[in-house]
């Protein structure tokens, strides 16, 4: 087990947003204490943010819940909104532990980054994380841009890596504007895999509903969607295998502050990031976000038995 200990930049964000402007719309915020409102300022209390979209919550559950089981204090302040914000809290100890995606984590810190692979993006978080912050173990699991095709498609192209499209005539492709000017889209795609001649298509919904009929009715070939997003699943679709690491890294992993990563809490999400993966993210968002709209802490429970964990 390699904790990374941290002693490089001591900047912090400028930004004066505060947590309880924005957190203060999350339902539970007050009924998920486990210690009282002053429990978060207690050395053995440990509080957990999380961001304000649903994947981010689950995890939050998993790892207070992980934790709880080991005999740690937990305190939950979720849904607290965007990086920025959770960021600030951290750094003004408000909370002391949020699940992080380790790409989008470094170009914060360093927006001059130029790690890609899981391996080089760890390295890098080592000089970039400010001082007083640490990260764990980080897990199989990524949620991050990915290209997708139907099922057919693939069988039909004989489809199985983004380096496999350079055989493919007339190549449409369908994602966010930005993806046609940014490292890991359009150029990346002719730097890294030399395909070129791509028909672009704008499709300003992140890899949802437009994004998929798009794909489903043949109007792209391929698609640009969150490798975590239940469509995926729901629809058999196809993520190719990017061997090159064009798309950066986007590994689940635990950013804490380092005055609360003792060895009892650093063993209990270390074992939760050993055991979590992607598939294991498609599952629980297509549980959260489908019919039975199963809640983030009911999830988080039944995945940690199910791994043994608690």
């Amino acid at each position: 087990m390699t904790i990374r200990k941290i002693a490089a930049l001591a900047a912090a964000t400028t930004l004066g947003l505060s947590l309880a402007a924005c957190g203060s719309g999350d339902p539970t915020d007050s009924s998920s204490s486990s210690g009282g409102s002053d429990s978060s300022s207690a050395s053995d209390t440990i509080t957990i943010g999380s961001a304000a979209f649903p994947e981010n919550e689950i995890l939050a559950e998993i790892y207070a819940q992980g934790l709880e089981a080991k005999g740690v204090k937990v305190e939950k302040k979720l849904n607290i909104g965007a990086r920025e914000v959770y960021i600030k809290a951290l750094q003004n100890g408000e909370i002391d532990l949020v699940p992080e995606y380790s790409g989008n984590l470094l170009t914060y810190f360093d927006p001059e980054a130029t790690a890609t692979s899981s391996e080089d993006v760890d390295d890098a978080l080592d000089e970039a994380l400010p001082e007083g912050l640490e990260v764990l173990d980080a897990s199989a699991a990524e949620d991050k841009d990915s290209l997708n095709v139907t099922s057919e498609f693939a069988q039909a192209n004989n489809l199985k890596t983004i380096a496999d499209l350079k055989n493919v005539d007339n190549l449409k492709l369908g994602a966010n504007p930005e993806f046609k000017t940014r490292s890991y889209g359009i150029p990346g795609l002719e730097k890294v895999y030399g395909i070129t001649g791509v028909e672009f298509t704008s499709l300003s919904d992140g890899g949802g509903p437009a994004t998929l009929k798009a794909l489903l009715d043949g109007k792209v070939d391929v698609a640009d969607i969150y490798s975590t997003t239940p469509s995926i699943v729901e629809n058999d679709l196809v993520t190719l295998e990017d061997p090159e690491s064009m798309i950066a890294a986007q590994n689940v992993l635990p950013l804490i502050s380092d005055k609360k990563s003792s060895d009892t809490v650093e063993e209990a999400l270390d074992a939760i990031s050993a055991q979590l993966t992607t598939q294991d993210l498609l599952d629980l968002n297509g549980k959260n976000q489908g019919d039975d709209k199963t809640a983030p802490d009911v999830l988080a429970k039944q995945w940690l038995t199910d791994k043994g964990l608690i």
